[in-house]
């Protein structure tokens, strides 16, 4: 198995776990225990080092899977709605690589939907009144 395979797989299986109401409980255990552990340690230095380090190292892995996760998502939402311009006969496929373009460009393109809603929108309201 190649390595990018397997840290995706550990990756997906991580992301998904972390997200669970166990890892959640498990977390505020780890907390209660630690706050309850205070008195224990007479609130030292170190008592409090423990949790700060082990948050940080946490939280620094969990920003890796989680980006992991989103732009895998990202990517699968992207090829859907590629596909779903791509079918539709009357889409506009400049569309399909929105994302490739410059900012100008993209800017250019939402004045141009913003313009169309705005004359949905009069459109309604005229069918509105007409009736």
């Amino acid at each position: 198995m190649k390595p990018r395979s397997v840290f995706n797989l550990i990756a997906k299986k991580a992301s998904y776990a972390a997200g669970t109401p166990w890892a959640f409980l498990g977390a505020l255990g780890i907390v209660l225990i630690w706050g309850l552990s205070g008195p224990l340690f007479k609130f030292s230095d170190t008592w409090q080092l423990v949790i700060n380090t082990g948050t940080t190292i946490i939280t620094f892995l969990m920003v890796f899977l989680i980006q992991h996760s989103q732009n895998a998502d990202t990517a699968a939402i992207q090829i859907k709605l590629d596909e779903l311009i791509r079918v539709t006969a009357e889409a506009n496929n400049e569309l399909l690589d929105l994302e490739e373009l410059d900012e100008e460009r993209l800017e250019e393109i939402r004045r141009t939907y913003e313009k169309m809603a705005h004359q949905a929108s009069k459109a309604l309201e005229a069918r509105r009144d007409g009736d």
